[in-house]
């Protein structure tokens, strides 16, 4: 590794963080890495999302505590060209997560050394070209046992919060997922499998590799030949069942 910020070029870096100190803290620091350029500070997720539309920072240093949308949310909406560096206090699950993926992490409170570090490690995860998978790290960060309570979705420039309990179905459509809730559909850039695992098991079910759905609207099972199966929802909606699926409804079923 190249002593950090040495024959670099200027690079764009967003700040977010709830808390005003730590964003002061974070561009002094920042601003005396050579090659670093501040764009702009946020406070809170929504205003992440719209400066970094229209800024288009390199790097962003994000917080993952915030009010209305947390730094794990904000990562899977932001262009996945922007490299992330979290910023947080100390939480072994999440650590682990970052470790694992991969993905740069800062401890509070800050030390000049190490957001430098930090900002050269972000440079060549951009020259390498390196995408975050950021549901799964959003998975990964979470402690055992505890599951999803919602969904974000971005949709242009507006972003839509879908409570658990108002997700009816997912459906895998190429690189996206198709997110039914209460008569809309959302599309969201994300793996099945990585949502699939984030929601709780006892009340979604994948009972296909293309579909998940929520169990309490589950209607009833119709057999549909060569010993396969179709759920059919409470809004009559039809929904193949694989035999894997169907093992599944069975043991949650009895």
């Amino acid at each position: 590794m190249t002593e950090p910020g040495a024959g670099t070029a200027q690079i764009g870096v967003l700040i977010v963080d709830d808390e005003e100190p730590a964003r002061s803290i974070l561009r002094e620091h920042l601003e005396r890495v050579p090659g670093v350029r501040v764009v702009g500070e946020c406070a809170n997720g929504f205003e992440a999302l719209r400066s970094a539309a229209e800024l288009s920072p390199r790097i962003v240093f994000l917080d993952i505590e915030m009010p209305k949308l947390d730094g794990f949310e904000v990562l899977e909406l932001l262009d996945p060209s922007i490299a992330a560096v979290f910023v947080t206090a100390y939480d072994a699950y999440a650590v682990k997560a970052f470790e694992v993926h991969a993905v740069d992490y800062v401890l509070k409170p800050f030390e000049a050394s190490r957001i430098a570090l930090a900002v050269e490690r972000a440079r060549e995860r951009l020259s390498r070209g390196t995408a975050v998978r950021a549901g799964e790290l959003h998975a990964a960060a979470r402690p055992e046992g505890t599951y999803l309570a919602r969904v974000v979705v971005r949709d242009g420039s507006r972003v839509h919060i879908i409570p658990v309990e108002r997700l009816d179905a997912v459906v895998a459509q190429d690189d996206y997922l198709a997110l039914k809730s209460e008569g809309r559909t959302y599309l969201k850039q994300q793996t099945l499998s990585s949502l699939a695992a984030a929601l709780d098991p006892t009340r979604f079910v994948r009972v296909h590799r293309s579909h998940v759905v929520r169990l309490d609207l589950l209607a009833r099972l119709e057999p549909y030949g060569n010993g396969s199966h179709v759920a059919v929802l409470a809004d009559g909606t039809r929904v193949p069942v694989s035999r894997e699926g169907h093992a599944r409804l069975k043991e949650l079923l009895g």
